[in-house]
């Protein structure tokens, strides 16, 4: 074994208790970081966390500069950290203190502008296309037919004719169905919709003219609407809708500069190099966009319990701090009524892929807000008000967070992922590889992989990314799009009839 090359690992911060392996190990492997060796003690799996101090029962253990749990029992040095010996300590609601802490001085720097279609409202959208709202669950499917005959025949003329299936819109009451409505009219808002055929059915709880007053009148000129049940061919009547809102959209791209993006940030599928790679990575587009004058916007409230308080020192003003901690309250309530811990999380993948607690979630996942200004909190459906970092209320769920962002306004997002998925949402989502296995392997669903930071380093590694992010904001297809991957999830959170 004394010939063995020493296995890699990389350790955020020097008081760190443990440190990522970059190679699996052995037992009696040695293990190099920082300029310093150990011995791993049994076998670990790449991408998990090895002791690299002693941490006694009872004590917190510290990653990424904090405590992401406790300890349970006494670990060595050379340990495998993980679900076996560290829980997390995290309960319920909590008492927060407003205490802004200093933001750090934003880069000035040159940045590449991007070809967009600008609005008459003055957004800017990255695609131009056709999307078909269904109000309610039964007319769904008619949407996606709609859209895939309607979808070749223009071309051409726009970028694409998209249908959004969804199973919701009847059986729902009170807050659970002002929900659908609100995410659906906010969706209609988006300025990647060039045009917007909402399509009813006629009986359901969602009605069309209720979602008509949610619109203002500049999105309200490119929406028609079709009833099925009170048309003689509800079919042929929405490829006409189709075809007239293709004719009225149709326009070019213009540059446009880098302030006009409105970016969603996202994770899924998260692994222990999420927070070392991609997230981090995610988190430098955030603070350059944000710099810029554009707008940045993240959800996933329960992702952020743990870490929440590195949020809340940036808001840009009590008025903001107040919003965030009702909105991380309200949350955690939402759990705690549903007899269910907040720390319900991570996910078996999650696990599998070297993570132990949310709290180490959490810290991983924030950083894609690296460490802008927060100047806004949105409640879900709402749509963004300001340029900088906003954060929108809504779950992690994959599906359910990307719309959200898109609902708020994203036209486009990017998605950190270190176990993968292929899907996509309503505009486009550019997915970000936490390892190169993951990127080799899925080639398909991958646009960007985060693991050459590792290599070539973060400056480098964010001057790349963002390459790419200009190149998509004009019009290169992520390979959500390649794949044909659009679609949305709605919160759903009250009884059904």
């Amino acid at each position: 074994m004394a010939d063995r090359i020493p296995a890699r690992a990389v350790r955020v911060d020097r008081n760190d208790d443990v440190a990522l392996l970059l190679d699996p190990v052995a037992a009696g492997d040695t293990v190099r970081f920082d300029g310093e060796t150990i011995v791993a003690r049994r076998n670990i799996a790449r991408g998990h966390k090895i002791a690299v101090r002693a941490v006694a029962a009872g004590a917190s253990v510290r990653r990424y500069r904090a405590a992401f749990g406790v300890a349970t029992r006494d670990i060595a040095i050379g340990e495998h950290v993980h679900v076996h010996n560290v829980a997390t300590a995290l309960s319920g609601e909590d008492a927060y203190r407003y205490a802004p802490a200093p933001l750090p001085v934003a880069e000035a720097r040159a940045e590449p502008g991007f070809a967009g279609y600008v609005r008459a409202d003055g957004s800017v959208a990255t695609r131009n296309e056709i999307w078909v709202l269904p109000t309610v669950g039964c007319v769904g499917r008619l949407g996606e037919r709609i859209a895939a005959q309607a979808g070749p025949r223009h071309a051409g003329r726009v970028d694409g004719v998209h249908a959004f299936n969804h199973p919701f819109g009847c059986s729902q009451l009170g807050d659970d169905l002002n929900r659908t409505g609100a995410i659906l009219a906010a969706l209609a808002c988006n300025p990647n919709a060039g045009g917007v055929v909402l399509l009813g059915l006629g009986c359901e709880s969602n009605q069309l003219d209720a979602m008509l007053a949610r619109l203002p009148g500049d999105v309200l000129a490119r929406v028609r609407t079709v009833r099925a049940q009170a048309s003689a061919d509800e079919f042929a009547e929405a490829m006409a809708a189709v075809d007239a809102l293709a004719e009225a959209a149709a326009t070019t791209r213009v540059a446009v500069p880098l302030s006009a993006l409105r970016l969603g940030v996202k994770c899924g599928g998260s692994d222990s190099m999420s927070g070392l790679t991609a997230n981090p990575l995610i988190g430098r587009m955030t603070d350059r966009i944000a710099a810029a004058g554009g707008t940045v916007l993240m959800t996933e409230i329960p992702e952020i319990f743990g870490a929440e308080r590195l949020l809340m020192a940036r808001c840009a003003d009590e008025g903001v701090f107040d919003r965030l901690v009702e909105v991380t309250n309200r949350f955690k309530r939402y759990f705690l009524d549903h007899g269910e811990p907040v720390s319900e999380n991570p996910s078996p993948g999650n696990i599998a892929g070297g993570i132990t607690t949310l709290e180490e979630k959490s810290l991983g996942a924030v950083q894609k807000g690296g460490v802008a200004c927060v100047t806004d909190v949105l409640d879900y459906g709402e749509p963004v008000r300001r340029a900088g970092l906003s954060v929108v209320d809504g779950p992690g769920n994959d599906a359910v967070s990307t719309t959200a962002l898109a609902a708020a306004g994203a036209t486009l997002t990017l998605f950190s992922t270190g176990r993968g998925t292929p899907l996509g949402s309503p505009v486009p989502t550019i997915k970000i590889a936490t390892n190169r296995d993951l990127a080799t392997r899925k080639a398909g669903w991958i646009d960007f992989d985060a693991s050459v930071a590792l290599d070539e380093g973060q400056d480098a590694a964010a001057d790349a990314l963002l390459a790419r992010i200009v190149a998509v904001a004009s019009g290169e297809p992520a390979r959500n799009e390649v794949n044909e991957e659009h679609a949305i999830g709605i919160w759903k959170s009250g009884v059904t009839l």
